[in-house]
């Protein structure tokens, strides 16, 4: 454990959001000795103006361009640098940080969360839609540039831990758990009237509005089986969704032989960041300490495609392959934002990323692309959502 106590160069990207909250609390928490490189938020200058003054970080970075004299006011006299916009979060990604968290929601966070891995650095990555829009590239660029992309997200730092490398080829399945959100018992008729307060209400997560609306329609889940793919190798047909409402088991992988391995925890993403920077070692802090006596039983389910039918919209985008999972990302992110602004209702969610994938030809988009990673899922997001705006369009009420 001897390396973790000295100095090692960090950036948060999303340092304002629930993931960048937790990063820092647990580094306060463990007493990590880590230099701060950057940090970078999307809107909310108040709370990175405070971090920044706690951290100590060469660069502080807002994406939002109209809050740049709001921050360099607040952070006067500190010396560190400020700057603002979507190029220059991107720059701070590629600074020299050893170690880069990737937490910015949505496409936004592909453009910094690849800058970061062709510096080479380790990339802890709880974007989602970076590898949903651009996996193989990210993962690729990674290994090239000699880095690595370490999962955050508790389901896949669950079988991370536990996914043996050695034995990877005897691996049959891959089974993601899922709290089921808080809508699990909810019936269709019911869902069709939720309300985007009730929506945000997730009974286990503290996360952001949009995850959390993924979490309900369990797009969320979706995204993670296509994440988990592209991570570690593993065919469509090979990944499947448990519902485990009380979020202990993160998730299982399964064995040839019958071996069923699990990574279990309380709900705490601190862990898996925990995890994710100290890897192979452990980072000792006062972590909260699984007590199965207290949980009392843990109960299983196969999730109802018929009311949460955004699995099988991913399953089924996951197998066409080409450009149909970032399809479904910008068709997803549009949606979500109507469903938000009381555009379109809960329901119109799933029906309008089916729709776009329906309206969008996948495998043609990417026959007719070249050019860079970035620039290819860029093209397709922005395809994309020019056809789920209509199509939100058509359902709006």
């Amino acid at each position: 454990m001897g390396e973790l106590t000295l100095p090692r160069r960090v950036s948060v990207l999303g340092s304002t959001g629930s993931v960048g909250v937790s990063t820092l609390d647990l580094f306060d928490k463990a007493g990590a000795e880590v230099e701060f490189v950057a940090l970078t938020a999307g809107r909310n200058v108040e709370r990175l103006a405070q971090q920044a003054l706690r951290w100590r970080p060469k660069l502080a970075v807002i994406e939002d361009e109209t809050r740049l004299g709001e921050l360099r006011e607040r952070l006067k006299g500190s010396g560190i640098e400020a700057a603002a916009g979507a190029s220059a979060v991107a720059e701070a990604a590629a600074a020299d940080a050893q170690w880069v968290m990737s937490a910015i929601v949505g496409f936004a966070g592909l453009p910094p969360t690849l800058s970061a891995a062709k510096a080479g650095a380790v990339v802890a990555l709880a974007n989602k839609e970076s590898l949903v829009c651009a996996g193989p590239s990210l993962l690729r660029t990674a290994k090239l540039a000699g880095g690595a992309v370490i999962p955050v997200d508790s389901e896949h730092s669950a079988i991370f831990q536990v996914l043996d490398p050695m034995n990877a080829q005897h691996v049959t399945r891959l089974i993601l758990t899922a709290s089921g959100g808080p809508f699990l018992s909810w019936s269709i008729g019911q869902m069709e009237h939720a309300t985007p307060e009730q929506a945000v209400a997730h009974p286990k997560w503290d996360m952001g509005v949009k995850i959390s609306v993924d979490s309900a329609t369990m797009m969320n889940k979706g995204l993670e089986m296509i994440e988990a793919a592209y991570l570690f190798a593993m065919p469509a047909e090979r990944v499947d969704v448990l519902i485990h409402p009380q979020s202990i088991i993160h998730s299982l992988v399964e064995y040839a032989d019958g071996s069923t391995l699990a990574q279990l925890g309380p709900p705490d993403m601190r862990t898996p960041i925990a995890c994710a920077f100290a890897w192979p070692d452990r980072l000792p802090w006062p972590a909260p300490k699984l007590d199965l006596a207290a949980a009392g039983q843990l109960t299983f389910e196969e999730p109802d495609l018929r009311r949460f039918p955004a699995l099988k919209i991913a399953k089924e985008a996951l197998a066409a392959g080409g450009a149909a999972p970032a399809v479904m990302n910008a068709a997803n992110e549009v949606a979500v934002a109507a469903f938000l602004d009381r555009k379109i209702g809960f329901l119109d969610i799933a029906a309008t990323v089916a729709r776009t994938l329906q309206r969008v030809d996948g495998q043609g988009l990417m026959a007719g692309l070249s050019g860079d990673a970035l620039e290819r899922a860029r093209h397709i997001d922005a395809t994309a959502r020019r056809v789920a705006d209509d199509v939100v369009a058509g359902l709006g009420r």
